[in-house]
This record gives structure tokens, sequence and C-alpha cells, in this order.
């Protein structure tokens, strides 16, 4: 069955808005919520507890995409560090000056 690009695919987020660690789209370090706010596995567990600070749903394992899917569904090369969240100042409060 061939594929062609998809609306409403997830975006595969570069980076991991609270470190912005690389999150390439084949790793399997990746966590996103439902809204596909995207962390790393060391911040979504060391600081979230697997809970996303920005809405409180569940973070998982980020999907992989198929490789031969990539040419015609990249990744978003938009990269994001969420520096103005409550959350984000209470954990780098020198980062926020």
């Amino acid at each position: 069955m061939p594929y062609r690009k998809v609306a409403g695919m997830l975006a595969l987020k570069p980076n991991c808005e609270c470190c912005g660690v690389n999150l390439p789209p084949e790793t399997e370090n990746a966590r996103i919520c439902t809204f596909e706010c995207t962390f790393c596995a060391e911040c979504s567990d060391t600081f979230f507890q697997g809970v996303c600070p920005n809405c409180g749903g569940d973070q998982v394992r980020r999907p992989i995409r198929p490789p031969s899917f990539l040419r015609d569904n990249p990744p978003s090369d938009k990269r994001f560090i969420n520096s103005n969240a409550s959350w984000y100042k209470t954990l780098f409060p020198d980062a926020t000056k």
C-alpha cells in the first residue's frame, strides 16, 4: 500500500523541550504526551516522573517513523526549549535571568 504525506502526523520534534538534547526520528529516547510535548527519557523520568509538566498527561515513548516514510513525511526541524514555563524556571533558575 503506497503512503503519501498525511496531514496530522506526529511532528517528530527534534529536541527535548527541557534540556535541549537532540531527539532524531529513530531514537527510542523521546517521550511525548497527547499534545506532543517532547522530552528525552532522562528529563521525563528524572524531573517529571513520566507526567507531562505542561498538560498533566502521560508521557510515552514516541513511535519511530520507518525510514522509508521520512522523505515524504520529514521530522520537524523547529527546535523549542520551553524556557517560559514555570517548571523550567524552577528547574533552571539561573538560565532565565
